[in-house]
Protein backbone atom coordinates (compact mmCIF):
# COMPACT_ATOMS: atom_id res chain seq x y z
CA UNK A 1 0.00 0.00 0.00
CA UNK A 2 2.47 2.63 0.86
CA UNK A 3 4.28 1.82 -2.72
CA UNK A 4 0.80 2.71 -4.48
CA UNK A 5 0.58 5.81 -2.45
CA UNK A 6 4.62 7.00 -2.97
CA UNK A 7 3.70 6.55 -6.73
CA UNK A 8 0.67 8.67 -6.32
CA UNK A 9 2.44 10.86 -4.59
CA UNK A 10 3.93 13.67 -7.45
CA UNK A 11 1.66 15.79 -9.62
CA UNK A 12 3.17 14.55 -13.09
CA UNK A 13 2.19 11.05 -11.92
CA UNK A 14 -1.22 12.28 -11.06
CA UNK A 15 -1.60 13.78 -14.45
CA UNK A 16 -0.21 10.63 -16.26
CA UNK A 17 -2.99 8.66 -14.23
CA UNK A 18 -5.87 11.27 -15.33
CA UNK A 19 -5.05 10.55 -18.93
CA UNK A 20 -4.58 6.78 -18.56
CA UNK A 21 -8.04 6.42 -16.94
CA UNK A 22 -9.53 6.93 -19.94
CA UNK A 23 -6.83 6.11 -22.86
CA UNK A 24 -4.20 3.92 -23.48
CA UNK A 25 -1.06 6.69 -24.62
CA UNK A 26 2.26 6.44 -26.29
CA UNK A 27 4.70 8.08 -24.30
CA UNK A 28 5.52 10.24 -27.23
CA UNK A 29 1.84 11.67 -27.48
CA UNK A 30 2.19 11.73 -22.83
CA UNK A 31 5.12 14.29 -23.07
CA UNK A 32 3.78 16.51 -25.78
CA UNK A 33 -0.03 16.95 -24.33
CA UNK A 34 1.81 17.18 -20.67
CA UNK A 35 5.19 19.14 -22.06
CA UNK A 36 7.20 16.93 -20.14
CA UNK A 37 10.37 15.64 -21.51
CA UNK A 38 11.31 12.18 -23.31
CA UNK A 39 13.45 11.74 -19.84
CA UNK A 40 11.01 13.18 -17.37
CA UNK A 41 8.01 11.15 -18.67
CA UNK A 42 9.54 7.86 -18.64
CA UNK A 43 10.75 8.25 -15.26
CA UNK A 44 7.60 9.32 -13.62
CA UNK A 45 5.95 5.90 -16.39
CA UNK A 46 8.73 4.10 -14.56
CA UNK A 47 7.89 4.23 -10.93
CA UNK A 48 4.09 3.98 -11.95
CA UNK A 49 4.88 0.61 -13.69
CA UNK A 50 7.06 -0.37 -10.71
CA UNK A 51 4.20 0.52 -8.33
CA UNK A 52 2.08 -1.79 -10.50
CA UNK A 53 -0.29 0.84 -11.57
CA UNK A 54 0.30 0.78 -15.23
CA UNK A 55 1.53 -1.35 -17.87
CA UNK A 56 2.74 -1.07 -21.37
CA UNK A 57 3.14 -2.83 -24.41
CA UNK A 58 4.61 -2.36 -27.81
CA UNK A 59 2.92 -1.27 -31.38
CA UNK A 60 5.54 -1.46 -33.65
CA UNK A 61 8.12 1.40 -32.67
CA UNK A 62 5.86 3.22 -30.03
CA UNK A 63 5.38 2.21 -26.34
CA UNK A 64 1.86 2.57 -25.30
CA UNK A 65 0.69 2.57 -21.76
CA UNK A 66 -2.44 1.94 -19.66
CA UNK A 67 -3.95 1.40 -16.25
CA UNK A 68 -2.72 -2.37 -14.85
CA UNK A 69 -5.86 -4.57 -14.67
CA UNK A 70 -4.95 -5.46 -11.94
CA UNK A 71 -4.89 -2.07 -10.73
CA UNK A 72 -8.52 -1.24 -11.78
CA UNK A 73 -9.63 -4.08 -10.19
CA UNK A 74 -8.04 -4.18 -6.88
CA UNK A 75 -8.62 -0.30 -6.50
CA UNK A 76 -11.67 0.57 -8.33
CA UNK A 77 -12.63 2.67 -6.19
CA UNK A 78 -9.81 4.71 -5.61
CA UNK A 79 -9.59 5.35 -9.69
CA UNK A 80 -13.31 6.54 -9.87
CA UNK A 81 -12.18 9.19 -6.70
CA UNK A 82 -9.48 10.27 -8.71
CA UNK A 83 -11.78 10.93 -11.68
CA UNK A 84 -13.98 12.68 -10.10
CA UNK A 85 -11.42 15.02 -8.93
CA UNK A 86 -9.46 14.73 -11.62
CA UNK A 87 -12.91 16.03 -13.47
CA UNK A 88 -13.12 18.89 -10.99
CA UNK A 89 -9.67 20.48 -10.77
CA UNK A 90 -8.55 22.55 -13.34
CA UNK A 91 -4.99 21.47 -14.01
CA UNK A 92 -6.31 17.59 -15.09
CA UNK A 93 -9.22 19.55 -16.72
CA UNK A 94 -7.02 21.44 -19.13
CA UNK A 95 -4.69 18.04 -19.68
CA UNK A 96 -7.65 16.04 -20.85
CA UNK A 97 -8.86 18.65 -23.05
CA UNK A 98 -5.25 19.00 -24.71
CA UNK A 99 -5.36 15.50 -25.17
CA UNK A 100 -8.76 15.33 -26.73
CA UNK A 101 -8.17 17.80 -29.19
CA UNK A 102 -4.76 15.83 -30.15
CA UNK A 103 -6.68 12.61 -30.46
CA UNK A 104 -9.65 14.89 -32.80
CA UNK A 105 -6.44 15.85 -35.03
CA UNK A 106 -4.64 14.49 -37.82
CA UNK A 107 -1.67 14.24 -35.99
CA UNK A 108 -0.47 10.83 -34.85
CA UNK A 109 2.93 9.76 -33.53
CA UNK A 110 4.68 9.46 -36.76
CA UNK A 111 4.01 13.54 -36.60
CA UNK A 112 5.53 13.70 -33.02
CA UNK A 113 8.62 12.15 -34.34
CA UNK A 114 9.00 14.04 -37.34
CA UNK A 115 6.73 17.67 -36.36
CA UNK A 116 6.97 17.98 -33.00
CA UNK A 117 7.39 21.47 -32.74
CA UNK A 118 4.29 21.80 -35.09
CA UNK A 119 2.31 19.31 -32.59
CA UNK A 120 3.42 21.49 -29.65
CA UNK A 121 1.88 24.75 -31.64
CA UNK A 122 -1.12 22.92 -32.59
CA UNK A 123 -1.55 22.26 -28.86
CA UNK A 124 -0.90 25.74 -27.57
CA UNK A 125 -3.36 27.44 -29.59
CA UNK A 126 -6.60 26.46 -28.16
Amino acid sequence: MENLFKALGDVNRLRILNILIEEEPCVCELEVVLALSQSNASRHLGKLKSAGLVESYRDAQWTHYRLSPQFSRDHDPLIRYLADRFRLDPVYRHDAKRFRRYRNSSYDCQSITCCRDAVVEYLATE
